[in-house]
């Protein structure tokens, strides 16, 4: 099997036509169609049939695909490592404030020992629905998607963890042990902006529970809402990372939750059509590892 087979297989998977492969390489159409039945020889299946005029992947095509992928990337890489050169480039990565503030520093810091040439540039993600819509445009290489399920479409989608939701007051307020859902109609909810799912499952709850507040105000920023918690201006739902340190050093008092929420999580997501570089599966790698390190939860 060789990188010259690989690539000739990606070229026709991405164009599913012999004769547009062959103008891409500079080949003639039978050395394409020479390399294609050599793979397939190696591999004892088929990798593409025709169904009328049409080329299409068979499922023996479909899962050598990524592999195939991949092995160019670890090809690129081990030339590019022994001539000494610098991967170099941009990631743009979609994420959530408590993301960026409360996860990622430390897998920043590896993946920037890593790769100290890429660039790394990070867009807000306010809303799930925006991100995957980015992610489709592909105006972002990975994002990072707090959702109560996993989205797939034209998306690769794998969780990471669990989140845990927190429903926080200033720690001087008079709220008790028997604290209801229904208390809520007469409290001011801090909010995050719209889109942010744990919002709408909050208000989904609400409303599931016939409570219907009348004093919100609503924050571009969770380290702003934490703030205005601290202050006693009101009641927030947010993700545990972000509270864990004001609620162990008293700032805030969490309170029991008696109405049901889905199940949320943080989720990592790109295109099925991107091509992986080294850089976006090394940060991808790096993610995985310090989830799995700091012993994260997933259903």
């Amino acid at each position: 099997m060789e990188i010259k087979q690989l690539i000739t297989f990606k070229i026709a998977v991405e164009n599913l036509n012999f004769t547009q492969t062959a103008k891409m390489l500079s080949f003639a159409q039978s050395s394409v169609t020479a390399q294609i039945k050599s793979l397939e020889e190696e591999i004892g299946k088929p990798l593409f049939e025709r169904l009328g005029k049409r080329l299409i992947l068979t499922e023996a095509g479909h899962q050598f695909k990524s592999y195939a992928e991949k092995m160019i990337q670890l090809s690129e890489k081990a030339i590019q490592a022994a001539n000494g050169e610098e991967i170099s480039g941009v990631l743009t990565i979609g994420a959530q404030e408590s993301q960026l503030t409360y996860r990622l520093p430390g897998i920043l810091r590896e993946f920037k020992e890593a790769f100290p040439s890429v660039k790394l540039v990070f867009q807000p993600a306010h809303s799930d629905d925006m991100v995957r819509k980015k992610l489709m445009d592909g105006l972002l290489d990975i994002a990072f998607i707090m959702d109560k399920k996993v989205s797939r479409g034209s998306l690769e989608v794998e969780r990471l963890t669990k989140e845990n939701l927190k429903l926080v007051v200033a720690s001087a307020h008079p709220f008790h042990e028997a604290f209801s859902v229904e208390t809520l109609k007469d409290e001011t909810l801090l909010l995050t902006e719209t889109g942010c799912s744990y919002r709408d499952m909050f208000k989904d709850a609400l409303h599931s529970s016939g409570v219907y507040p009348l004093d919100k105000i609503e924050f571009a920023s969770i380290e702003a809402i934490k703030q205005s918690v601290i202050a006693g201006l009101g009641v927030a739902l947010l993700p545990e990372m972000a509270v864990r340190r004001e609620l162990r050093n008293g700032q805030m008092k969490a309170l029991p939750w008696n109405a049901p929420l889905s199940s949320l999580y943080t989720q990592i997501a790109w295109h099925k059509d991107k091509q992986v570089t080294p850089p976006i599966q090394a940060f991808i790698d790096l993610t995985r590892k310090a989830f799995k390190t700091n012993n994260t939860e997933v259903d």
